[in-house]
């Protein structure tokens, strides 16, 4: 004879079916980009949706097993298990709400410092999003994204409440943020990420905005990239003189706030290759009073030449600078193939996750300050400049050679 609570089981069963099904087809948009075209990532990457299985079925008449009384120990570890959840969940509902010194102390790295990770990030609703749609290899991909430390990009007007928002996210997960600092007068030379501060007043203040936010909480912050690189280049719109003023103001006033570590950004090994051009104008814009200087910020070079540079670089600016190397996208190393190698270059794939265990004692840091999967700009059939582009995440994240998914790996340092 047929179990009746087995039928009525499945019957709601096949109802819940339906109902995510139909479901489905209005988040399908939202999921995976409209059209079979976008099944289809970079590289003719091909996404392959798995069939869903519906819920397990619920049945308040038939009978349920009783729940097991637990011993002192295991409520004690429950009651725990849920503060460590109620703080995580805090911290997400902070960020939510606000997306709305020394001169030249350093402060020490230690080995075991871990980066706080996004909840929210773009690659976590992506991955969120798709396995809503059934797409569970893709979102499993894309958790090699969301699960990483990435820097948030400060390039509005009032920064301060995203900047504690972050800062008190972190401290309940006991990891440390890195922010970019990018609101210099003239930035990127008028090109994709073009904007910024309208003059030096206005960069002064915002500067004090962000000190103010950090406060005494630990961050690590990357001044003003390409800033400097650009002023060697000779592509700037603005008075040299006065760029390095406001950067060296940057640096002085991040390097008061008694537990940020600050990085000038100093470009990369392709862009100014003899690194010698670099020294004069990262002496005036302030690092002496800085922890170091950033590489490869938005760009693909190698840990290995990346690391080499450092060292030269260091070696000629004096004071036993340190350095830390955005390896966020270089797992295949650079693109190529045309001019703009830089924008959106096809075949890449990340590179090692953020960490401090460099085992290099002048490389304070690998750090994902480039998020991947947001836009260089509209290259190569991209988005604005920091716009997400799921394909092109998804391709980076195929590629990436021994990673796994998910936050807080071994190759990352942690706090004891």
């Amino acid at each position: 004879m047929p179990n009746p609570c087995r039928r009525a089981a499945l019957g709601r069963h096949h109802r819940r079916h339906h109902r995510r099904r139909r479901s489905d087809v209005r988040e399908r948009s939202v999921a995976r980009p409209a059209g079979d075209s976008a099944l289809r990532g970079p590289d003719g990457l091909r996404l392959r949706a798995a069939r869903r299985a519906g819920p397990a079925p619920s049945n308040r008449r038939c009978p349920v097993s009783q729940p097991t009384v637990r011993s002192g120990r295991a409520r004690i570890r429950a009651r725990a298990a849920l503060r460590r959840g109620a703080g995580l969940l805090a911290a997400a509902l902070l960020l939510s709400a606000a997306a709305s010194g020394g001169a030249g102390a350093s402060v020490a790295v230690p080995q075991d410092t871990a980066f706080w990770v996004e909840p929210d990030s773009s690659a976590a609703r992506q991955a969120a999003a798709w396995r809503r749609g059934g797409y569970f290899a893709q979102a499993w991909l894309m958790d090699r994204i969301a699960g990483r430390a990435q820097a948030v990009w400060l390039h509005d007007k009032s920064p301060g409440p995203r900047i504690r928002a972050v800062a008190e996210a972190a401290a309940w997960t006991g990891r440390t943020p890195v922010f970019v600092a990018y609101f210099i007068p003239h930035r990127d030379c008028g090109e994709y990420s073009r904007g910024g501060a309208a003059g030096a007043a206005e960069y002064r203040r915002w500067i004090e905005e962000v000190a103010a936010a950090i406060g005494d909480r630990a961050a690590y912050v990357v001044v003003e990239p390409d800033a400097v690189a650009q002023e060697v280049a000779g592509c700037a719109r603005a008075d040299a003189g006065e760029r390095y003023a406001l950067l060296a103001h940057a640096v002085e006033r991040l390097k008061a706030r008694p537990n940020a570590k600050v990085y000038l950004d100093a470009g990369n090994a392709g862009w100014i290759p003899d690194e010698r051009r670099l020294v004069t104008p990262l002496r005036q814009a302030g690092i002496a009073k800085a922890d170091g200087f950033a590489l490869n910020v938005s760009n693909y070079h190698t840990n290995a030449v990346s690391s080499a540079y450092g060292h030269r670089l260091a070696t000629r600016v004096g004071g036993a600078k340190h350095f830390v190397v955005d390896s966020s996208r270089n797992g295949n190393g650079p693109y190529t193939g045309d001019a703009k190698a830089w924008c959106n270059p096809p075949g890449r794939a990340l590179g090692t996750p953020p960490t401090t265990r460099t085992g290099d004692p002048a490389l304070d840091a690998y750090l994902w300050i480039k998020r991947p999967g947001e836009s260089d700009g509209t290259c190569r059939g991209g988005p604005r400049a920091g716009q997400w582009w799921p394909q092109y995440a998804l391709g980076l994240a195929s590629r990436a050679k021994g990673q796994r998914s998910g936050a807080g790996g071994a190759d990352e340092g942690r706090r004891p």
